[in-house]
């Protein structure tokens, strides 16, 4: 029997480990994680009645990968509520609604007139080259204006990235082949408005046809007690196969095996698969091959920290009837965004309670997410008191400090991911998973699971 080892216990290498276990081809899987839990950046930690996330909140439902997980796993997702369709962007000093329509949009104060004429030309915007900037693509596309005050924001919110230096093809992938293959994005939307109205029809016309595909943005989905159930649950069908507290230092190869030196022993094994961080996994490969390692350690992770403040709702006074909020850089604020937890998921906050998670610091302010604790709340609190009308301290804190919490994919990531897929051909059985390179979020991180293990059983035949 063939041994696979897969380095690293966050949610990639959980769910490949888990999917190969299933296929059942005949492979002795073992996961090694360095830290002493499984689940890597998804944690949920529970404090005094509030349900906080350190890290990953959910997951969109619009890609039904995860879905499908779930049910195999035998637990019950929970899609946010209506409020979750509400949300703010904070500027020229209020919170202002982000329209949820055409209408909507013409009649908000989020752009100038001037601004919003300037989108309207995107229609006859000529296409760009294979790659380019998020901001680049943006301002030719659709404004200065669209950009600051509409994309960076959300840049901020997904990657707590820089939009002057993050890559449209790697970050946004769907955006910017809907200008390749329609020649623009209002040409695409309409043509995409026009099939949904033909599935929708077909919809009606077949029983227990998902609505996973229908939904263009996806419902924000998560569970009762967390994101953490998810690979909790994962862990827990691995069994023994997981190993805690089991810090991979390096690999060599012996003739065609490989030898795997962990904290605790050296093991032999047929495929390898290094579903640990870029960085991690390019110490790992520093004496084995520098050509691997170089571009692995190339790949720059954002510093964020995460303020969860517990209130009791009457200290608050705006009513947080919606998602949350994100704020644009060039309103010369410090925090990122907040999300209202306890107002989108049940179980958040005990009754009469309310939850507001905010992130800091991120690629254009990384200092920020490394001061001490103190600094943080007491920046935090000012910042949200004349936002959110906070009307005391807040009654329960947290501060979650990650040093590497998120992968940027800047402007080169791709040529990055065309040498390391290269150099690998070097060696059969040795791969790469984990959010540094296709997709950050959960979904990315189970769907890359799947096709990961897809491609490991079909070499198996070769």
């Amino acid at each position: 029997m063939k041994r696979a080892i897969i380095v690293g216990g966050g949610l990639s290498g959980l769910t490949l480990a888990y999917v190969l276990q299933q296929k059942n081809v005949g492979l002795d899987i073992s996961v090694y994680e360095s830290d002493d839990r499984p689940g890597g950046k998804i944690w949920t930690e529970k404090n005094e009645g509030f349900l906080c996330e350190k890290g990953a909140n959910g997951f969109l439902d619009n890609k039904p990968r995860t879905l499908e997980l779930c049910k195999i796993l035998g637990i019950d997702p929970v899609r946010s509520n209506e409020n979750s369709k509400k949300r703010f962007i904070f500027l020229n000093g209020k919170l202002n609604a982000l329209p949820e329509s055409p209408t909507a949009f013409i009649k908000s104060d989020l752009l100038s007139w001037r601004g919003k004429l300037r989108m309207l030309l995107e229609y006859n915007a000529p296409k760009g080259p294979d790659d380019e900037t998020v901001a680049d693509f943006i301002i030719r596309r659709l404004g200065r204006e669209a950009l600051e005050k509409l994309i960076d924001p959300m840049t901020s919110g997904i990657y707590a990235g820089d939009p002057y230096n993050m890559s449209i093809k790697s970050c946004f992938p769907r955006i910017k082949e809907l200008e390749q293959e329609h020649g623009g994005l209002f040409k695409a939307l309409l043509k995409i408005r026009k099939q949904k109205k033909q599935h929708l029809r077909a919809v009606k016309q077949k029983e227990g046809d998902s609505k996973v595909s229908v939904a263009p943005g996806g419902t924000l989905t998560s569970f009762f007690n967390g994101a953490q159930t998810l690979t909790d649950t994962l862990a827990e069908k691995l069994g023994t196969r997981l190993n805690l507290g089991a810090e991979v230092h390096s690999i060599t190869k012996n003739g065609n095996a490989y030898q795997v030196h962990t904290s605790n022993s050296t093991v032999e094994a047929d495929i390898v698969i290094l579903a640990c961080p870029a960085y991690a996994s390019a110490g790992i490969l520093k004496d084995f091959d520098s050509d691997l390692s170089k571009p692995l350690s190339d790949i720059p992770y954002s510093h964020v920290s995460v303020a969860c403040f517990g209130y009791r709702k009457e200290k608050v006074g705006h009513p947080l009837n919606g998602f949350g909020f994100l704020v644009p850089h060039i309103e010369g604020r410090k925090i990122l965004g907040t999300l209202w937890d306890s107002s989108i998921f049940p179980n958040r906050a005990t009754e009469g309670y309310a939850l507001l998670r905010t992130m800091v610091g991120g690629a254009k302010s990384p200092d920020i997410a490394m001061q001490t604790d103190e600094k943080i709340i007491s920046m935090v609190f000012d910042e949200l008191k004349p936002i959110l009308t906070l009307k005391a301290d807040p009654d329960m804190v947290r501060i979650y400090r990650w040093q590497k919490a998120i992968p940027q994919y800047l402007l080169g990531h791709s040529a990055k991911l065309k040498i390391l897929d290269e150099r690998l051909k070097a060696y059969p059985g040795l791969y790469l998973a984990g959010n540094a390179y296709r997709g950050i979020g959960m979904n990315d991180c189970v769907e890359n699971g799947y096709r990961l293990a897809d491609e490991i059983i079909a070499s198996l035949s070769t």
